[in-house]
């Protein structure tokens, strides 16, 4: 063969090779690169071509790449839910994997996932779990307890609202190691939008959208008449258990409109914010660092709120850097030098955040694909 056709043949080769990559590896090779240099790339939309399974994925990005990476079910058969009570029979089966969820599910009763490993439960287009109690013991849409390697992805959790009765959040990770949670949007929660405690530990919450649409109620039981606090991170300064757990990353998440507080609040968790944006007008207070909190808060975007990181009694510390503070009013400085994150993450520039984070936090993927890094 002469050395022309040897060419041509090693160019289709290529050509095809690159063709049958998903977009995402494609992608993290680049920023791989990128991360070598100035570890900061502009921002990219989310493609709705990237079809490939997240088991096919490249690493998870944050705190839930470590210890061992967390891969949910994989590339493992689904399975479709469209009722509440499949939905319910599919979580509570740790031989399904991977589930589908598929149009409005209306959540009669909380529901338990316990001590699983390896599952993946994502959302169709539109796809939407919806809870409208607002009572004490049965508000709440999903409890995730004492599970390991779980992936929740492009799902709606939308509850009736605010009213301070003590009640639930949208969804709880308590004792979880290892779970990503990426594109999902959490609204209207009762207590809150989505709380992590109780020792959980490597969590990564990516691209997902907090916010309330409903006024609060007025009245509780709690005396709070306007509890729109969004995310609790650690549940009391004397859950000591929490000690050395609470690794934690948000990263390109959007706290929006409604919102009044815990964006998050942290209790002893070493915590990386990087490039979200904060835009509530009806805030009191953004990032509040509370006992023995560590937090590295770094590359956000902070539009018209108030006191955009408070600094609680006891904190341990908080590094802020690189941050943009657009009429804003109260605290924007950190306190002392917090940790130094042990993996690299690809980080917009601080002036792509807005615009990248407005178009694409929340449930805006097809499904169950690559293409959030």
């Amino acid at each position: 063969m002469n050395l022309k056709s040897k060419l041509s043949m090693f160019a289709v080769t290529l050509i095809l090779g690159f063709t049958a990559c998903n977009s995402e590896e494609i992608a993290s090779t680049t920023n791989e690169a990128n991360i070598e240099t100035t570890n900061e790339l502009a921002a990219q939309p989310v493609s709705s071509s990237l079809t490939a399974k997240i088991g096919n994925c490249s690493e998870v990005p944050g705190w839930a790449s470590q210890n061992g990476n967390t891969t949910g079910g994989g590339s493992s058969a689904e399975t479709t839910v469209t009722t509440y009570a499949q939905l319910k029979s599919a979580i509570e089966n740790a031989a399904v994997k991977v589930i589908k969820v598929s149009g409005t599910i209306t959540v009669t009763t909380r529901l338990s996932f316990q001590d699983q490993t390896g599952k993946t439960i994502y959302g169709a287009n539109g796809a939407k779990l919806v809870s409208t109690n607002q009572t004490k013991d049965a508000s709440g849409i999903i409890n995730v307890k004492r599970c390991k390697n779980i992936i929740i992805r492009n799902l709606i959790f939308e509850g009736p609202g605010a009213y301070d009765t003590d009640g639930w959040d949208n969804a709880i990770l308590d004792e979880c190691t290892n779970v990503w949670v990426d594109h999902c949007e959490f609204r209207d929660g009762v207590d809150g939008n989505f709380d992590i405690k109780n020792k959980s530990d490597y969590i990564s919450v990516t691209y997902s959208k907090f916010h309330y649409l409903k006024p609060p109620k007025a009245g509780g039981s709690g005396g709070t008449d306007d509890h729109r606090f969004s995310n609790l991170i650690g549940s009391s300064d004397g859950a000591t258990g929490d000690r050395g757990k609470l690794r934690i990353t948000f990263a390109r998440c959007w706290w929006a409109p409604g919102c009044r507080e815990r964006m998050p609040r942290v209790r002893f968790g070493k915590v990386h914010l990087v490039n979200n944006f904060f835009n509530s007008t009806v805030s009191n207070k953004c990032i509040a660092a509370g006992f023995e909190a560590n937090l590295f808060v770094e590359s956000n975007v902070f539009e018209g709120v108030k006191t955009p990181i408070d600094l609680m009694t006891g904190f341990t510390a908080v590094t802020a850097t690189d941050n943009v503070f657009t009429s804003t009013t109260g605290n924007q400085a950190g306190s002392g030098t917090a940790f130094t994150p042990p993996y690299s993450i690809v980080k917009l520039n601080k002036t792509a955040v807005k615009a990248d984070i407005s178009a694409n936090a929340g449930a805006t993927l097809g499904g169950n694909v690559c293409g959030s890094f």
